[in-house]
């Protein structure tokens, strides 16, 4: 393969791998839930996205860097409103007490 097959090829999969995440965004924004959202899990996966984030600008992989640029903004989005929804659900009280 040409070089520029191979950065086309890099490229579509960051994008096919990135918009995977949209679906998950706006599922916990629309229902303002994300329970059954592990919060380690997203934890290690945005840190483990800002690596390759930094890795892929060391390196100069354009790929790389553009996919796991947007990916972090929407894993991080998630992990936030993860954040915040439990931390929202705590403090209300059990429906059967209001």
């Amino acid at each position: 393969m040409s070089p520029a097959s191979i950065e086309i090829l890099g490229l579509l999969a960051g994008t096919l791998t990135t918009i995977s995440f949209a679906p998950q965004v706006w599922q916990v924004w629309k229902s303002k839930s994300a329970k059954d959202i592990s919060l380690g899990m997203y934890s290690l996966f945005v840190l483990g996205v800002a690596m390759w984030l930094g890795y892929g600008l060391l390196v100069g992989s354009a790929p790389v860097y553009l996919a796991n640029t947007i990916t972090l903004i929407l894993a991080g989005a998630v992990l936030v409103m993860k954040v915040i929804f439990d931390r929202r659900d705590r403090q209300k009280p059990p429906q059967d007490q209001q």
